[in-house]
């Protein structure tokens, strides 16, 4: 506006004097005079002083870039760790349709999500992430239970979500020389407060099943016993410790690493899938194709239940949230690792699929025959490429699975360390001291990894298909890794972990909606008057979700395919609350001001309470 002004005022002067020189040669002259000069630089807060008004000191190392966040949460998300294990159950609720367009929808009303958390991340950068959140939004009296909530599940579901998909992604064995059998073992997705954790270990048992089985189809007498797998396993989790132990700068390279892999490495598997398969399928198959196999005559709520497939890839993004201390200018570059990594999946995930879809041969005996393989995208993959490009599709997907249980780990420390850090975990006084030379949570790493470690107890693996129960694996399956009592209670708590990680992003997006809707002050990404309408789209496809994940997926409904995740969410909750009411209470007020000269001594005062 200043060049306009200028070179109006400057127009009228010299026009009538120099008539040939025109209006907008006027213009371009006072835009290259107001180029050169020195305009005052403005002045950007710093991390440090940001991180102080919200009342902590900067202790760990800030060092990574925004590109680095982004790739810590597009990690957490992985495509093929997440598409994989659902594309068949996604196929038998509704179809092509659900696939191709179910996709596009669960990611539009997931970016509103990213959107809304985007939003309060600017606002409060810091490391405790959605429990922090909490404490700024609600109202006083509410913050302790809330927030004591809101980070116990937070922290359980990151550690549980690598169980899920290192437990129960792929069992692969051979049948005979020439057969691959791949039984794949699924379940729900990350948890509300839980994710945090329990993520940690999913991953890297399904990847130690995943190499197990590669191993027995290249040699058929190779035995994968359950003291070799959770060997594998063990091996796999000390490597994502020590990998996280190094300082947040390798663990960043690390990360970077993970988004090429996953972009080459589906690039790979789409080239070749659709250059060697023939006999591809029809774009009317590919975008129009409706099946029903829920035995539920409404098309529309099977249609429903085929977008879990969906809504279970597409979570985890916050994970850029609890990097924010480590990130450079964190009150954009956070946000922004939230929403580039939901569209970063969206379009490669998109593109995965439709290639995959385009490549089924025969859907009847590929994709609704029980003697498919399991998982059925597998089983496209052998009928169209061959065993030996299956295998080299497994490594591919192994590797993301291997990333993706990295940066739940990361994820998961920094949970540790936040909520430690306030005083509201046992042993708080050593999980949130840091190595003095890398900088990193080191106490909180290591106390991951041995949770991660001690949670395959006793299970067997010959279970049900965890989220459809549409399948039953054909090939009995040798006892595997164990974790719970029986194949329901496991299926009900791997339930609950979607459930729970969408509750802990619908909390501070309805508080922000509501009760601080007139005193939220927003940072510099913020979306102004849509803030609230965005709020209200996300809450309620939370809330939508949240209901169909304790739904029946299967009719008629029986004992042993009934959805029994609400009984545990509900034994979660109980547990909590109990815990709260009867000694969290009296010693958790909410996050600690760790600005003040007696932080020290108010943090002992509350590791003396809670030992009491």
């Amino acid at each position: 506006s200043l060049p306009l002004s200028l070179s109006s005022v400057l127009s009228s002067v010299l026009s009538p004097r120099f008539p040939l020189l025109s209006e907008y040669s006027v213009i371009y002259f006072t835009f290259v005079i107001m180029s050169n000069i020195k305009r005052p630089a403005i002045v950007e807060e710093s991390d440090e002083a940001i991180l102080a008004k919200l009342g902590y000191k900067q202790e760990l190392s800030r060092s990574i870039s925004g590109f680095s966040n982004f790739a810590i949460s597009f990690g957490c998300l992985s495509v093929l760790a997440g598409l994989t294990p659902l594309y068949g159950s996604a196929l038998l609720s509704g179809g092509t349709v659900v696939v191709t367009w179910g996709w596009l929808i669960v990611a539009c009303l997931t970016m509103f999500i990213g959107l809304s958390l985007a939003e309060i991340c600017s606002a409060f950068p810091t490391t405790g992430g959605l429990y922090f959140w909490v404490s700024r939004l609600a109202t006083s009296e509410w913050v302790p239970l809330a927030c004591w909530l809101t980070g116990w599940f937070n922290w359980l579901g990151l550690v549980w979500l690598q169980f899920i998909y290192l437990f129960n992604f792929p069992q692969l064995y051979a049948q005979t020389n020439a057969n691959l059998i791949i039984i794949l073992e699924t379940s729900l997705s990350p948890s509300i407060c839980w994710e945090n954790y329990i993520a940690v270990t999913s991953t890297d048992l399904s990847l130690a099943q995943f190499m197990t089985g590669c191993i027995t189809v290249v040699n058929p007498n190779f035995t994968a016993t359950t003291y070799i797998q959770y060997a594998i396993f063990l091996a796999i989790v000390i490597v994502h410790g020590l990998i996280n132990s190094v300082g947040v700068r390798a663990s960043g390279i690390i990360n970077q690493v993970s988004v090429y892999w996953h972009i080459f490495g589906v690039l790979i598997i789409i080239i070749v899938a659709l250059t060697l398969t023939p006999n591809k399928a029809s774009p009317q198959f590919v975008f129009g194709f409706l099946d029903n196999n829920t035995g539920f005559s409404s098309d529309g709520y099977a249609f429903l239940l085929g977008l879990l497939q969906s809504q279970y890839t597409l979570s985890g993004y916050d994970a850029a949230a609890h990097m924010s201390e480590e990130t450079k200018r964190a009150q954009r570059g956070s946000p922004y690792g939230i929403l580039f990594s939901i569209a970063g999946a969206t379009v490669v995930g998109w593109v995965f699929l439709l290639s995959i879809t385009f490549c089924i041969q025969d859907f009847a005996t590929q994709i609704a025959s029980p003697n498919a393989i399991q998982p059925q995208m597998v089983q496209v993959f052998l009928d169209g490429v061959g065993l030996n490009w299956a295998v080299v599709f497994c490594v591919i997907i192994m590797g993301g699975m291997f990333f993706c249980g990295s940066a739940l780990t990361l994820g998961s420390s920094r949970m540790v360390y936040a909520f430690s850090r306030d005083g509201a975990m046992p042993l708080s006084k050593y999980l949130h001291t840091l190595n003095p030379w890398t900088k990193a949570p080191t106490f909180a790493v290591w106390f991951n990894i041995l949770v991660a470690a001690i949670i395959p107890v006793r299970h067997r693996l010959d279970t049900y298909y965890f989220i459809s129960h549409m399948t039953k694996p054909a090939h009995p399956v040798s006892q595997g890794i164990p974790f719970m009592w029986s194949a329901e209670a496991f299926q009900a708590i791997v339930s609950v972990n979607t459930i729970a990680s969408s509750i802990s992003y619908l909390i501070p997006i309805l508080l922000r909606i509501t009760l601080a809707r007139d005193n939220f002050q927003p940072g510099p990404f913020n979306l102004g008057r849509w803030s609230v309408p965005i709020g209200i789209v996300s809450s309620l496809w939370i809330i939508l979700t949240s209901i169909l994940f304790i739904c029946p997926v299967t009719y008629p409904v029986t004992p042993n395919n009934m959805n029994y995740a609400i009984v545990p969410f509900v034994f979660v909750i109980g547990i909590s609350s109990g815990y709260f009411a009867i000694w969290g209470r009296k010693w958790f007020k909410g996050p600690i001001n760790h600005t003040d000269e007696d932080d020290t001594d108010e943090t002992e005062k509350i590791e003396i309470a809670h030992k009491a």
